[in-house]
């Protein structure tokens, strides 16, 4: 009955002089991979995460169901990219709406880049490989001032370290108000995750120094963040959605413009199949390397252990393959 009792007072003192019993976790959803990543980086031993879009899937096409819907309900927070990119965020949130539920926009004072079509950007691309980023066609603009013209930006800011660093703060904030007794614990955690993301920055600005050319030519217009950050161009067979396919004459500039810029290879991505794609592939004799959007994990991560920050080192090293 001692034991019992000193038990008893320990675990009453600890939850007194927290403010709140510490031994509770707090249980987050999230929407697409990377923010589930940040999440439990800042949030660490404090957070249970779940994702609503599944390893391997399209976050434009996930469906999510009424049973899933009433456990979020249930849930502390739902973090979610503020950029459009998860179709059905937008339902979610509304049923939420009289739940005791946080909603976090992780991309609140992020810069974004405008959206840019496929045939507009490839005629951009034509003019000139080295060319300075036009900064009229990509002019930034806060998540506040541009939140009512979500089909205007790109919504992969997570591909861009600088930019997942703002993202993560967000997230981070949000861990805090809705524990702030783990207040240290997170700021700590949130600066060693900043730190890795600097130096994913550096190892981005190394490449592309050294690299021969700043062209190349993905199947999904994901990649305009590292165009804006370090001047790279992208070549995108679809648009900044998968199923926005090019028109015939679209594919065929997009088939010269690899022969005129003697591009070898051809990036395909991680959850998608581009029929297109493998006929630019055929056309021009390119060989195929893998980028990968961080839309979703693949269940091949998953089982190497490859979180978000070994994802992107090894979208650098192809990145440095086919730039060389």
């Amino acid at each position: 009955m001692i034991v019992f009792a000193l038990a008893a007072c320990n675990s009453a003192t600890q939850t007194e002089s927290d403010g709140e019993n510490t031994s509770d976790k707090l249980k987050i959803y999230t929407t697409i991979y990377p923010m589930q990543y940040f999440t439990e980086r800042i949030g660490g031993e404090y957070v249970i995460t779940e994702n609503l879009v599944p390893p391997g899937a399209d976050a434009h096409s996930v469906e999510v169901t009424t049973k899933t819907m009433v456990d979020v309900a249930e849930s502390d927070a739902l973090i979610y990219t503020g950029t459009g990119v998860e179709g059905f965020a937008d339902a979610v949130i509304d049923s939420l709406e009289k739940e005791d539920v946080i909603i976090v926009n992780a991309s609140e004072n992020v810069s974004f880049i405008g959206a840019v079509e496929t045939e507009e950007h490839n005629e951009e691309a034509e003019e000139s490989t080295h060319e300075e980023h036009d900064e009229e066609n990509h002019s930034e603009e806060t998540a506040e001032e541009h939140e009512e013209h979500t089909s205007d930006k790109d919504p992969h800011v997570w591909l861009d370290p600088e930019r997942a660093i703002v993202m993560a703060e967000n997230i981070k904030n949000a861990l805090v108000e809705l524990k702030p007794a783990r207040k240290q614990e997170f700021e700590d955690n949130f600066s060693t995750f900043k730190t890795e993301l600097e130096d994913l920055d550096t190892e981005f600005n190394n490449m592309v120094e050294s690299s021969k050319t700043k062209t190349f030519i993905v199947s999904h217009s994901a990649y305009g963040y590292w165009e804006d950050a370090y001047g790279l161009k992208q070549i995108g067979i679809s648009g900044l959605s998968p199923t926005d396919e090019p028109s015939q004459k679209q594919l065929s500039n997009i088939i010269d413009l690899v022969k005129e810029n003697n591009l070898k290879y051809i990036f395909f991505e991680q959850n998608l199949e581009n029929n297109v794609a493998e006929i630019v592939k055929n056309e021009t004799s390119t060989e195929a390397l893998t980028l990968h959007n961080l839309e979703s994990i693949t269940d091949e991560n998953l089982k190497n252990s490859e979180d978000y920050i070994a994802i992107m080192k090894k979208n650098i090293e192809a990145l440095k393959q086919a730039l060389n």
